[in-house]
């Protein structure tokens, strides 16, 4: 017996560490926890109507947890667990969105234009009209404020915005100009509505980033990336309609250069160097020497720009800005525990969500955001790794060095996934929710460049019966996960199926769509909603309001779990994976007291009731993990 499991041992090890594409990334050990039961914070039911299967990782390389999250899979803290769709109260649905296709809503610029104004100093109000009051100003000092000296304040505000405004505006009407002439020309296909440019002012938020000439990068216009977007949404369009279309070879980095190229004239008239970055279109101050290195775009410095301190010079306006200018600074650091991201959660939880200050302790919290089982992977040098590395993260919002955010997020080869968000109640009127998720898929654009298999944004879970949590698929243009299949559906194409149901096989209407079948795929007790006695059953159509603002609906929440002793154990769990499955569980890894063997050599050592229970939990643990999952993480016995 020593002998077969020293053998074994050897071939695992060779095929484990093949599967995880990358032997120093470390192994994948798991403890299957079985079915779990929880209230649910989504619909507020009174019983434990959230039901999911669990996983306890003690570590899970990032290849392995990529794999997972494309199984519906996520994790809270080292608990790693997926909705048993068709019994769960509200299901929940993966969703992610391809970060060079994405083009922000009219809200989603507005977001961004708030809080640029604010860091500019033209914002120093909320929403609600009340002063934002900076943490060293008294409440009695702000009262003191005169009426006339707060008129004569907004004043200078507007008249800052106004400046800001005359710019931004006049560059747009530029890039438009050099749109129009390459869509007539031909050299943009002439047949496709092209989107209106948006050149924005470069805040301070990317100080972190600084490199050579970087300082003076004034004004940025990602206008390439959405151009592109459209021409291929339109030739999938068209190849769809059985229309004669051609693959794009346009490219936001092609796009960028030409509408670069033809702005020269505007650099000489004006005073300022134009180039293109990575799909960006930068304008930078004329005195600068450019950097040649093209990651240049993704970052600013705090320098007025020579056009502004020269009175505006591209529109005849003598404003000057007066108001503070703040700094805004993101900064990324590996998961661990932080007094300050502490003390801003209990405030978080206890102001936002009404927790008892009880509810909120040290260890809970490290629990659900600080610990993770992802293995980190260091940055190697090349094209396969982010310049951060692999593993989880907490990206904090600093502003005047005041923390104000902190996104908790896992950083993996194929997406930068958001877990949660918490931010200072003082805030809220920034929309820092909407702000941080802009952020990331920004982010994700980015870093794109250095790791090209890093190209989606993951937002958790959609739930479509739960009307705050629909925000996510503004993020457009989103595709939700199959349950069944794990197949990637567009949100278009699969909302018209959760109108009628919490759960749908998603796949199936792409595959009607394709004219495969004319009957359903899947039989109606399949697809049939299990305990509707528990169900949420406000399913009203609820739209997404471009102009809501309550930051309650941006935060990536999680579910709340709690153990149960209900576990089924032998009862198949959740849907049946249209996969094949031949029963066939040998080639399970088992971990056993430090040893890694394939179950098949462990089978002879059990006797016929240790096999005959081992056998159905590893028949279960196959069908939610996957069968090339099962047979790369180790399962492990203790």
């Amino acid at each position: 017996m020593a002998g077969t499991m020293r053998k074994s041992e050897a071939s695992t090890s060779r095929s484990s560490g093949s599967g995880n594409n990358n032997n120093n990334r470390g192994e994948s050990v798991v403890a299957d926890c079985g079915r779990r039961k929880s209230s649910c914070g989504y619909c507020k039911s009174t019983g434990r109507t959230t039901v999911s299967h669990g996983l306890w990782a003690h570590s899970i390389t990032v290849d392995d947890y990529q794999d997972l999250l494309d199984r519906g899979w996520r994790r809270s803290g080292s608990f790693l667990y997926k909705p048993d769709m068709e019994k769960t109260c509200c299901p929940s649905y993966t969703i992610r969105l391809r970060a060079s296709d994405f083009v922000p809503s009219k809200e989603q610029q507005r977001v961004s234009k708030r809080m640029q104004r604010f860091v500019d100093g033209a914002l120093d109000a909320k929403k609600s009209g009340e002063a934002f009051k900076d943490p060293g100003i008294s409440a009695s000092a702000c009262n003191e404020v005169s009426s006339s000296g707060t008129m004569e304040s907004l004043s200078v505000k507007n008249k800052e915005k106004n400046v800001g405004d005359h710019i931004t505006y006049y560059l747009s009407e530029q890039v438009d100009n050099v749109i129009r002439t390459c869509s007539e020309s031909g050299q943009f296909p002439c047949s496709v509505r092209l989107p209106k440019a948006s050149v924005k002012k470069v805040s301070q938020a990317k100080r972190k980033l600084l490199v050579e000439g970087a300082e003076d990068l004034m004004y940025s216009s990602n206008i390439a990336f959405q151009i592109a977007a459209t021409i291929r949404q339109a030739q999938s369009i068209a190849k769809d309609g059985s229309q004669s279309a051609e693959d794009n070879p346009l490219t936001p980095k092609i796009i960028a250069e030409k509408l670069a190229a033809s702005l020269d004239q505007l650099a000489k008239t004006n005073g300022l160097a134009i180039r293109a970055c990575n799909g960006h279109i930068n304008f930078y101050t004329a005195a600068t020497q450019v950097s040649s290195k093209e990651d240049s775009h993704i970052a600013t410095g705090s320098q007025e720009s020579e056009i502004e301190r020269k009175g505006c010079s591209l529109r005849k306006s003598s404003v000057h800005p007066q108001g503070k200018r703040r700094r805004l600074e993101i900064r990324l650091k590996r998961s661990s525990f932080d007094p300050e991201e502490f003390a801003l959660y209990r405030r978080y939880q206890i102001k936002v969500h009404n927790d008892s200050p009880a509810q909120v302790s040290e260890s809970s919290y490290i629990r659900f955001l600080v610990d993770t089982p992802l293995v980190p992977v260091q940055p190697s040098g090349d094209d396969r790794v982010p310049l951060c590395g692999f593993g989880s993260f907490h990206q904090q919002y600093v502003i005047d060095g005041r923390l104000v955010a902190v996104g908790v997020i896992d950083i993996l080869p194929k997406c930068l996934s958001s877990k949660y968000l918490f931010w200072d109640p003082d805030f809220a009127f920034l929309s820092l929710g909407k702000y941080s998720a802009l952020q990331e898929i920004d982010w994700v654009k980015e870093n794109e460049v250095h790791c090209p298999s890093l190209k989606y944004y993951y937002l958790g879970y959609y739930i479509h019966s739960c009307s705050k949590m629909r925000y996510k698929a503004a993020y457009r243009p989103s595709e939700l996960l199959c349950p069944l299949r794990y197949q990637w559906v567009p949100f278009d194409i699969a909302r018209p199926l959760l109108d009628r149901k919490p759960y749908a096989v998603l796949s199936d209407s792409v595959l009607l769509q394709n004219g495969e079948s004319s009957q359903p795929l899947v039989s109606e007790n399949v697809m049939e909603v299990q305990g509707d006695e528990n169900r949420n059953e406000d399913s009203n159509d609820v739209p997404i309001d471009d102009d809501d603002d309550d930051d309650d609906d941006e935060e990536m929440t999680e579910p709340e779990f709690e153990s149960s002793d209900d576990d089924p154990g032998p009862e198949t769990f959740g849907q049946t994976s249209v996969e094949t499955e031949n029963g066939d569980v040998s080639d399970i890894l088992i971990g056993l007291k430090g040893s890694r063997l394939r179950y098949e050599d462990l089978r002879r050592a059990l006797g016929p009731e240790d096999r005959s229970y081992l056998e159905s939990q590893l028949h279960r643990y196959k069908r939610v993990v996957g069968e090339k999952l099962s047979e790369r993480m180790v399962y492990s016995l203790g």
